[in-house]
C-alpha cells in the first residue's frame, strides 16, 4: 500500500482540490483512493489525488471504507459528512470536520495564540486586525479580477467605497466584539444589496433556509471557505474553539473567523452572478475553486493566521 512517504509532498497552503461527492463509494484500491459511481450500464472508478487535496465533503448516498479514511488521514485531508449541495454538515469531529490524527503538527502557533487569547482587549484587537485584512484582500482581488469586473463588480463603485469606508471607521471605533459583529453584519448586508443590484436580483433577502439559487450558492460557497479555514487551523495546530470574533458559545467559531477573510471577496459576488445565470451547483462550485486557486486564498489564510499567532501578544 502507498504510504505517506510515497506521496509527492505538496504544502497545504498550495493545494488546489476540494471535492464534493454524492451517490458514490469512496475506497482504497491498489494504493490509491478512488470513488466508485454506478449507473445502469457500468461501474466507473475515479481517482482522487489525495496529496493535492485539502477537503472532501461526502454528500447524500455516499459511503467510505476504513482503508480509504486511513489513506486520507495519512495525506492530511479533512473529511466532512454533509447534505445535498454541500450543506449542512451533519457529523464531523472538531465541530466542523473530521481531522486527521497527527501528533507531529507544530505547537508554536497554538502557544502564540494562547499568549493573547485570554486578554479581552487583545482578542478584540485581533478581531479588528482580521477585519482590516479582509477589506484589504477584497480591494486587491476586486481591483485585479477581470472576470468580476466584466460582470460589473468594481471596488471603486460608490456603494462599495462607502460601505468599506464606513466599516473601516467602525473597526477603529468599536469597543467590544458585539459592536464589531454588528458593524460587520451591516457591511455584509450592504454588499448583498450591491450584488443584488448588479445582478438584478433586487428581491433577494438573506435566508439560510431559503431555496432560491442565490441563498443556496451562498451557503454552499461558505462551506467551501469553511473547509479551507478548518484545514488552515488543523495544519497550524490551533483548536477551532479559540475564536476572536464569532461567539464563545460555539466551539467551532474560529473556523468562521478565518473563513471571513475571503468569503465576501470570492464567494458573495459569484453566488449572485451564478444565480443570475441559472448555473448548476457544480458550475458554481467550480467557479469558487478556481477563485480560491487564482487568488491564493489558502495562502492568504495561512499567512494571516500565522502572523496573528506570532504577533498577537504585541497588539
Amino acid at each position: 500500500m502507498e504510504q505517506l512517504t510515497d506521496l509527492k509532498a505538496i504544502l497545504h497552503s498550495k493545494r488546489a482540490n476540494i471535492y464534493y461527492l454524492e451517490k458514490c463509494r469512496v475506497m482504497q484500491k491498489d494504493g490509491r483512493v478512488l470513488y466508485l459511481t454506478e449507473n445502469q450500464a457500468e461501474k466507473q472508478y475515479w481517482n482522487i489525488p489525495i496529496a493535492n487535496t485539502t477537503v472532501i465533503l461526502l454528500g447524500t448516498g455516499t459511503s467510505v471504507t476504513q482503508a480509504a479514511v486511513r489513506m486520507l488521514a495519512s495525506a492530511g485531508v479533512l473529511v466532512g459528512f454533509c447534505g445535498g449541495g454541500g450543506t449542512p454538515l451533519f457529523m464531523a469531529n472538531e465541530i466542523e470536520w473530521m481531522t486527521p490524527q497527527s501528533e507531529y503538527r507544530p505547537t508554536e502557533y497554538l502557544q502564540g495564540w494562547m499568549k493573547f487569547w485570554f486578554d479581552d482587549s487583545k482578542r478584540l484587537e485581533a478581531a479588528k486586525r482580521f477585519q482590516e485584512q479582509r477589506l484589504t484582500y477584497m480591494e486587491k482581488v476586486w481591483l485585479a479580477d477581470r472576470d468580476l469586473n466584466e460582470q460589473g463588480f468594481f471596488i471603486d463603485d460608490q456603494l462599495v467605497e462607502n460601505a468599506m469606508k464606513q466599516y473601516r471607521s467602525s473597526i477603529n471605533s468599536v469597543l467590544s466584539v458585539t459592536e464589531l459583529l454588528t458593524a460587520e453584519a451591516r457591511f455584509t448586508k450592504q454588499l448583498y444589496a450591491y450584488a443584488a443590484q448588479k445582478t438584478k436580483l433586487q428581491s433577494f433577502t438573506r435566508n439560510f433556509e431559503a431555496e432560491d439559487l442565490a441563498n443556496g450558492f451562498l451557503n454552499h460557497g461558505n462551506y467551501l471557505a469553511y473547509g479551507l479555514a478548518a484545514t488552515t487551523l488543523w495544519v497550524l495546530g490551533i483548536p477551532h474553539a479559540f475564536a476572536v470574533m464569532h461567539g464563545k458559545t460555539r466551539r467551532g467559531a474560529l473556523v468562521f473567523d478565518i473563513a471571513d477573510l475571503v468569503k465576501d471577496t470570492l464567494i458573495l459576488p459569484w453566488a449572485f452572478i451564478c444565480a443570475k445565470e441559472q448555473a448548476t451547483e457544480q458550475e458554481f462550485r467550480q467557479q469558487c475553486l478556481q477563485n480560491f486557486t487564482k487568488h491564493k486564498a489558502l495562502d492568504f489564510m495561512f499567512e494571516a493566521t500565522k502572523q496573528m499567532s506570532l504577533e498577537g501578544e504585541h497588539l
